[in-house]
């Protein structure tokens, strides 16, 4: 019995907060029919630090022209016209209120400075939503704004929040709404100290902001929490250039391994790679295409089926030049870079007659979509961390291959002499157009690896053919080891250069740089041994 009554005194306590809560709001919003702008901008004010979910109704139907106050009581309706009679409902519950004509209402005027005020009032509201996203974006337009009259509804959904991601932002908001309000110098400090543990340019600057605009000691400590934002910015974009030059390198490795293979083994200018890269990347769109059309259910899974057969067809039409074009010129470089080049021209028209000149877009899958994002505003995305671990498995998996097979022995002993092996029954044109197959195969699963991350087009590998050349050369002909170790190194090399020179300088520069380097080393990094390769 005692039990009872306890769950029903609690009962009746709940009900009657909850209904003195909505008559001390009902009175705040009747408060907007009276007075000038200035005492409007005031109940607005005392209606958001009343918190409740309620007044964003309100607020709306006031920045909407719909709030009307009844001429005899100063009564605030929601007011839909009706000829000239006017349909009211309660702003509140937005229950029926009854009619009244035109004569009988009118409209509660706002100006553009109730119009930002109410702009910031729905902000800080919507802290009280049930959905923790659109509690975080208020919390943010408020950190964006610094909207004093914030503060009450952000350190009332604060106390609320159970979402600490959500409640961290809250208090940040609250900590730059601090530094805009009349609060004492002592809660300002700690606003300050707060804000000094973000790292991200906006934070700074609003620092800086206000360092200007007041005196020490507060300026001084605004002063100093910026210098730390900015240095931990420094330390944080530096973090940020080497991933997006891992992520160049992973790009330049898949496309530079396979010219590695033919260049070391056959001595080959193979102009005609990068359109083994393109020809990848347009097996990838087709197969997307088919999936699309004949199994939808499983489109996201279309670029698994792409990996082999980018790297059969292109190995297949690598094999197919190397046996019609490329055998007849062993021993003449510079013939076979035109010839290729010429190849490489009548593949790209054949490309353009087939899938037309426009660029193809390729879906990322779900799978591989978004991005992995830290709160200082460093971010990986998921496509580039996929291309990254491919790149490592498809130089692991070569690695394995040259050293444990026998085809990868055969590699090795017609790069290191030629004429040996031929002795010894092996058949180095054979060697040859497997290797060539296996280059242009791998360039092929390039192409589906830049084909998430960049339009598939006639002329894709032709962005990256020069790259290609310069990580073989500068790693050491035929290395694979040097292959990886030339991507790493202009990679992050170029990205590290390019906020300072722009995109074409820095390559420019890296250019200049590889060719001092090769004047040094014309052998590359790591130099391959052996008779035929030193002769």
């Amino acid at each position: 019995m005692g039990a009872f009554r306890s769950i029903f005194t609690s009962l009746f306590m709940l009900i009657f907060v909850s209904v003195a809560l909505a008559q001390d709001v009902g009175v705040l919003v009747d408060k907007l029919a009276l007075g000038n702008f200035t005492e409007r901008g005031a109940a607005i004010s005392a209606l958001v630090s009343s918190g409740s979910p309620s007044v964003v109704t309100v607020l709306q139907a006031l920045e909407d022209g719909r709030l009307y106050a009844r001429k005899s009581d100063h009564k605030v309706f929601i007011a839909t016209p009706s000829g000239d009679i006017f349909k009211l409902a309660d702003p509140l519950s937005n229950s029926d209120s009854g009619q009244a004509p035109k004569t009988d209402i009118e409209k509660i005027k706002v100006n553009n400075s109730l119009r930002e005020m109410i702009s910031n009032a729905m902000s800080s509201l919507t802290l009280f939503s049930k959905d923790a996203k659109v509690r975080k974006d208020a919390a943010l337009a408020i950190l964006k704004s610094g909207d004093a009259s914030a503060l009450p509804a952000l350190e009332k959904a604060i106390a609320a929040e159970n979402d600490t991601a959500v409640a961290d932002i809250m208090r940040i908001a609250a900590a730059a709404a601090t530094l805009k309000s009349d609060r004492p110098e002592e809660a300002k400090k700690t606003a300050i100290a707060t804000l000094a543990q973000q790292t991200d340019r906006d934070t700074a600057s609003l620092l800086t902001a206000y360092a200007a605009s007041v005196s020490d000691p507060l300026r001084s400590q605004a002063l100093a929490a910026a210098e730390k934002i900015e240095v931990a910015l420094s330390t944080w974009t530096a973090v940020q250039n080497i991933w997006f030059g891992f992520s160049l390198a992973s790009v330049l490795l898949l496309a530079a391994i396979g010219l590695a293979i033919t260049f070391g083994v056959m001595g080959v200018i193979n102009m005609a790679h990068g359109e083994m890269v393109m020809l990848g990347a347009y097996t990838t769109y087709v197969v997307e295409q088919l999936f699309q059309i004949y199994v939808p259910d499983a489109s996201d899974y279309a670029i698994v089926a792409a990996i082999p057969s980018a790297f059969f067809i292109s190995a297949l039409i690598g094999m197919a030049i190397e046996r019609s074009v490329i055998r007849f010129l062993y021993g003449r470089p510079l013939e076979t870079l035109l010839a290729t080049w010429g190849v490489s021209l009548i593949l790209q028209q054949a490309v353009r007659s087939i899938f037309g000149p426009t660029n193809k877009s390729v879906t990322t899958p779900s799978w591989m979509s978004g991005s992995i994002d830290f709160s200082n505003g460093l971010s990986f995305t998921l496509n580039r961390i996929a291309i990254l671990i491919f790149a490592l498995a498809i130089f692991a998996a070569l690695i394995l291959l040259i050293r444990y097979t026998s085809l990868g022995l055969q590699m090795r002993s017609v790069t290191q002499n030629r004429p040996m092996a031929n002795a010894m029954g092996i058949r180095s044109s054979r060697v040859d157009a497997l290797t060539f197959g296996l280059g242009s195969g791998i360039a092929g699963l390039a192409g589906v690896a830049l084909s998430q991350i960049d339009n598939v087009s006639p002329n894709l590998g032709q962005s990256y053919i020069i790259d290609s050349f310069l990580v073989v050369v500068f790693g050491g002909v035929g290395n694979l080891w040097g292959t990886l170790a030339g991507a790493l190194t202009l990679g992050v090399a170029n990205k590290f250069l390019e906020p300072f020179a722009g995109a074409v300088l820095a390559k420019i520069f890296i250019l200049v740089a590889v060719i001092l380097f090769i004047q040094k080393k014309p052998r590359g990094l790591f130099a391959l041994k052996g008779r035929w390769v030193d002769a």
